[in-house]
């Protein structure tokens, strides 16, 4: 019902959105004629105004990751894009240099959480100048069709597995946000089951880990009502028009909703800022404005069976530290962990994973020696800037770095 109602939403207001583009390019021919520029003038305004019009509106496709060129050592390097595994659920994206020397093979797991993995962009980037990477790219739920079958928290473990096998062994793991559990999951049972492809290193940034630590508002509306209510409240129908028609899913734009109304002012005031800057003319600081909330407003569709059981296995029942977590029925044993090293990452601020939430995989990794075993606090970050953003670059990449080679 409440995927019907959005889609209608969308259809209805769609030729409005279209009308709004049309007379964008419209006035911007007038003023182009007039050997003028929109900005600072009343067609500046009226511009900002149609332009604001014809974003009012989300997508549900992946953003372009936008990295075709990398700096390696002192010179430039192309970058391509392949596909080295694809499911009807996930691909693992390698970002390819043409370069001669190896360099350290890096697997970095995405949120499945409601947003694309192209959120972490700059995550990826910056890790690609001494790595070669790898990305969990996973897809848009409401794209999977029936026949392709379920695909929850095991499904997803499982999915972590393969891929850790296609890049083959020696790699390194690095696992941001919510999949941090999931990877630290995948690692415990290649551990368990004495898998060559085990990650030497497991980076674990931001993560859900123990969210008994400090709980967050998150953590407070996760485990404040029951899982039957959010199966009944949360979980719609993918309409008939698109290829996961009759799927059960929790839609990206219900996530959204979510986790705007925790910020709703700054959201209200980015938008008045967006207009201002376009009517002004001030286009460089209207683009950084459309840059985020163009990646922001991308939202992607997760199994229903995926976020059930996300929400009562994670952020509700806290299996993994109470040590009752199981993967497709045989326990879950992180102490198994052995021949891979661990760095946790938190930010200061993180009021999505607060500090004390990830440092706790520190304890359940008790088979790891004491000297490979790191943790990181980032001093002055709330979540986001764990992974993106100056002090990520410039103080928490060096950290992860050198965990890695250290572990080479």
């Amino acid at each position: 019902m409440i995927y019907s109602a959005y889609q209608t939403q969308s259809d209805l207001t769609q030729p409005f959105r279209s009308f709004a583009e049309q007379a964008l390019a419209n006035v911007r021919g007038i003023v182009t004629g007039l050997n003028g520029y929109a900005g600072n003038t009343p067609f500046g305004a009226i511009a900002a105004g149609f332009e604001m019009m014809s974003r009012a509106k989300l997508s549900h496709a992946r953003p372009a990751f936008g990295i075709d060129r990398v700096t390696v050592g002192n010179r430039e390097v192309a970058v391509t894009e392949q596909a080295a595994m694809q499911t009807p659920f996930g691909t693992l994206l390698h970002f390819k240099k043409d370069i001669e020397s190896a360099q350290p093979r890096v697997l970095v797991v995405a949120p499945l959480s409601g947003h694309f993995a192209t959120l972490l962009r700059e995550t990826v980037k910056t890790l690609l100048s001494e790595h070669d990477v790898y990305v969990t790219d996973w897809h848009n739920a409401r794209d999977m069709p029936l026949e392709a079958g379920r695909f929850g928290f095991d499904e997803y473990i499982d999915h972590l597995i393969q891929f850790m096998q296609a890049i083959g062994p020696g790699a390194h793991v690095v696992a941001v946000c919510q999949p941090c559990v999931a990877a630290l999951v995948a690692t415990s049972v290649m551990a368990k089951n004495g898998m060559k492809a085990q990650p030497k290193s497991l980076t674990l940034m931001a993560g859900p880990v123990d969210c008994r630590v400090n709980p967050t508002k998150v953590n407070e509306l996760a485990s404040g009502k029951s899982i039957e209510w959010f199966e009944k409240n949360m979980i719609s129908v993918v309409p008939p028009q698109h290829k996961g028609a009759g799927r059960h899913v929790y839609p990206g734009f219900v996530q959204l909703s979510a986790f705007m109304s925790m910020n709703m002012e700054r959201h209200v005031k980015a938008h008045m800022d967006l207009y201002q800057n376009l009517a002004r003319g001030e286009f460089e600081k209207a683009q950084a404005i459309k840059d985020f909330y163009d990646e922001y407003f991308a939202v992607l569709d997760l199994t229903a069976e995926f976020y059930l059981e996300t929400v009562q296995w994670i952020f509700q029942e806290y299996r993994l530290p109470k040590g009752e977590l199981k993967f497709q029925g045989d326990l879950v044993e992180p102490e198994a962990i052995r021949r891979t090293s661990l760095l946790t990452v938190e930010g200061e601020n993180d009021d999505i994973c607060a500090m004390g939430q990830t440092l706790a995989a520190q304890d359940l990794c008790s088979g790891i020696r004491p000297h490979r075993k790191h943790h990181h606090m980032q001093a002055g970050v709330g979540h986001y800037g764990v992974f993106s953003g100056k002090k990520w670059n410039q103080q928490i990449y060096p950290v992860v770095r050198n965990t890695i080679l250290a572990a080479e």
